[in-house]
């Protein structure tokens, strides 16, 4: 089944042109059925891939597929290449499945919306270009499903284009993730000059040969992937743009965090680890940086008060996770809890959907509250999700791929007591931000009443995340709960993990013992604040360090006013005072001259015959005395 694995992308971007060229004259149930059932096609061929790809192993575990050669420019000729390994299936099937998923909920989401057809050109422009990326054996074929994503997110995100605000909220994820595709180019350069190619593994093999542990191009590197890898997973600094793309439309929120888009960058490191392994202060940078980052998002998912912003800054942090994972070296870790964090992510930002949809576009959850009686289906699958995110212990996927993690960041060569430490306080901050969540969306008193109760398409999709979101983690489990290591033996054929010297099962069952402690001590917290003592946040707020804090954690801990001040404002300034343009001047002066000498020349122009014959006579005159004296 592998010769057919270029059908996986083929088959979304089929879907793409169908609905561009025909969608405007097809009924919304034909396209409906171009743009869910195209992806669906592609999830049926990743699946049958798969099990082939596991009931008879290829040859070293990989299969790479040439189409052809995309150009000849000496020695520069990249192809047109898919590779196929544990990892890139892994990342395939899950977002294959949860892109399917997602479409099929956004037959019903967006039923009553304008433009139903561009919407789902779009999503599945979407979900091939993410395809392409994922599935590239070359780093060039990457970069182009890489920019793909790019530009569909500003697409999407700015999908309700009539209202200003979506526009300059796509302008914003477009631009920002601008800066980090720049550097990611810049590496590319910098690889293929020092290394001559860009076919992926020929690349790792090739800087394994020749470049030293910590040799100053490999960090160079490193480090110009890196902030490719920032700026699309919305990392600090480059996070920003994710709170803007909440404008678009949920389906969209749910397909950028949980299965395209912000894990591009976890599988760019993941891809290219060789690299990064070559330098291990950039490792540790990355690992420093998901460290800060999975904190700063999660106290700010504390205060928002629009249940999608929540989602965003939950997405930040999750990926803070990973980014933490693959700092130290927890390759597997890292890509064990993307897929756990693709089911449950995406089953909230569904089911947050369901119930906006249900109270008429309302976003505050200070205006929702009692919805758990009145959509039942709804608050359940919420709630499992949020079990997931929580990382409540036992009874969810997110438990086992969030304790991998803490145990590694404790326990392997490259973890630290300190990067345990914030792994574990994240998780305290995860469980409180998530059930203030459930109790103020789904318990209290009713404030709006929901008015449109999601259907069958709608709570099917999440029905099926749900069972992910609790099951999908028993495919790992921890010494002390059975030993079971089906995720990772499978990923190390890819990756060589880094690990403890000796596993120390008492060690690790206090490892889980405190996250799990802290996890539920967050849940407490969740009740006794918003609903048992409601009025205590209040209280609390009114303290002028507390209101200054809750201030700051609000704005995102002011990176955009920070931008805003040392960034776009000076740019503007300048912009405005060369309006212009001082090049222009040395333009607009050739053209002045041209028509001061076009005006003297038009002087002799006088057509008087002896005049130009005294000019002919005195020009003679003066080339013969040239000749004659010079």
């Amino acid at each position: 089944m592998s010769e057919f694995l270029w059908l996986v992308p083929a088959f979304p971007l089929c879907g793409f042109l169908a609905l561009v060229l025909l969608g405007s004259g097809l009924p919304k149930k034909g396209v409906a059925i171009v743009g869910a059932g195209s992806v669906a096609l592609s999830a049926v061929a990743a699946v049958l891939i798969g099990i082939g790809f596991l009931a008879l192993p290829p040859e070293g575990h990989y299969y790479k597929q040439t189409l052809w050669t995309w150009m000849k420019v000496g020695a520069f000729r990249p192809s047109i290449s898919l590779y196929l390994d544990p990892l890139s299936l892994v990342m395939t099937l899950v977002i294959t499945l949860v892109g399917f998923l997602i479409h099929l909920y956004s037959v019903e989401f967006m039923a009553d919306e304008e433009g139903y057809s561009r919407f789902f050109a779009y999503m599945n422009l979407f979900m091939g270009s993410m395809l392409i990326l994922i599935l590239a054996g070359d780093l060039l074929l990457l970069y182009l499903g890489w920019e793909g994503v790019g530009l569909c997110s500003y697409l999407l995100i700015g999908f309700w284009y009539k209202d200003p605000a979506n526009g300059r909220a796509a302008m914003k994820a477009f631009i920002v993730t601008r800066i980090g595709d720049a550097a990611m180019a810049v590496g590319l350069f910098l690889l293929f000059h020092r290394l001559g190619t860009l076919e992926i593994q020929e690349l790792m093999r090739r800087a394994l040969q020749q470049w030293p542990a910590e040799s100053a191009v490999a960090v160079a590197a490193a480090a110009l992937l890196l902030a490719g890898a920032v700026g699309k997973s919305a990392q600090l600094p480059l996070q920003t743009w994710l709170l803007d793309a909440m404008a678009g439309p949920t389906p969209v929120s749910a397909l950028i965090h949980a299965a395209t888009m912000v894990t591009a960058g976890v599988y760019l490191i993941a891809r290219t680890h060789v690299l990064f392994t070559l330098a291990p202060a950039v490792q540790s940078l990355v690992a420093i940086v998901g460290a800060v980052t999975l904190l700063l998002a999660g106290f700010s998912a504390l205060t928002q008060r629009d249940i999608k912003r929540v989602l965003a800054y939950s997405t930040m942090s999750q990926i803070g996770y990973m980014f933490l994972a693959l700092g130290i070296g927890a390759w597997s870790a890292a890509i064990f809890h993307f897929m756990t964090h693709a089911f449950f992510k995406a089953l909230l930002f569904l089911s947050a959907g369901a119930v906006i949809l249900a109270l008429d576009h309302e976003h505050d959850m200070f205006r929702m509250g009692g919805l758990r009686k009145q959509m039942p289906m709804t608050f359940w699958t919420f709630l499992m999700a949020a079990l997931s995110l929580s990382a409540l212990p036992f009874v969810d996927a997110g438990f086992y791929s969030k304790d991998l993690i803490l145990w590694q960041a404790w326990s392997s060569g490259k973890g630290s007591a300190w990067f345990w430490a914030a792994g574990v306080m994240g998780a305290l901050v995860t469980s409180l931000y998530t059930f203030r969540m459930v109790f103020l969306v789904f318990y209290g008193g009713p404030k709006t009443q929901a008015v449109k109760k999601p259907g069958s398409v709608m709570l099917l999709p999440m029905a099926v995340l749900a069972f992910f979101s609790l099951f999908s983690g028993f495919l790992e489990m921890p010494g002390t709960l059975g030993d079971v290591h089906l995720f990772t033996d499978f990923m190390g054929l890819t990756f060589l993990d880094e690990q403890a010297a000796a596993p120390d099962r008492g060690m690790e069952l206090f490892v889980q013992v405190v996250a799990s402690v802290m996890s539920l001590a967050g849940l407490f917290l969740a009740h006794f604040f918003f609903i048992r003592r409601r009025d205590a946040v209040r209280k609390l707020l009114q303290l002028p360090f507390a209101a200054r804090l809750h201030h700051l954690l609000l704005s995102g801990w002011g990176f955009d006013q920070l931008y805003e001040r040392m960034l776009v404002k000076p740019f503007v300034g300048l912009a405005r005072g060369n309006r212009d343009d001082f090049m222009d001047l040395i333009y607009r002066g050739i053209a002045w001259y041209q028509w001061v000498f076009h005006g003297a020349l038009g002087v002799t122009q006088s057509g008087k015959v002896r005049w130009y014959a005294m000019g002919i006579t005195l020009g003679a005159i003066t080339v013969i005395a040239m000749v004659l004296f010079l």
